[in-house]
């Protein structure tokens, strides 16, 4: 069984900054794309960051020279510093991830999700 367990989420001032983070369990053999999604009420989910297992990333527009995403290989941890947030940053984060694993019947590979972490940008 594989499991993302987030946290680091909280209210926050405008202009302040906050890291989440997000780690996986089980048994994993390989990673390859973590990304951390972003849902705001009444909003459809959005992907905020992404990074491949080679270190390359991919940001929204609307977060790009503000938010970092980096990983922990060793750790199996995905991390999001996100600073100089605003309140329309303001939402559930969701981790996800592309985790290749063992099963009972072999390897296998799936997508997961985080239970998600509010984040509040409010004064």
């Amino acid at each position: 069984q594989v499991q993302l367990v987030e946290s680091g989420g909280g209210l926050v001032q405008p202009g302040g900054s906050l890291r989440l983070s997000c780690a996986a369990s089980g048994s994993i053999f390989s990673i390859y794309v973590m990304a951390w999604y972003r849902q705001a009420p009444g909003k459809q989910r959005e992907l905020v960051a992404a990074i491949t297992n080679g270190d390359s990333t991919n940001y929204a527009d609307s977060v790009k020279g503000r938010f970092t995403i980096s990983r922990d290989n060793a750790k199996n941890t995905v991390y999001l510093q996100m600073n100089s947030l605003k309140p329309e940053d303001t939402a559930v984060y969701y981790c996800n991830a592309d985790i290749g694993y063992y099963s009972g019947y072999g390897t296998r590979r799936s997508d997961y999700w985080g239970q998600g972490t509010q984040v509040t940008v409010s004064s």
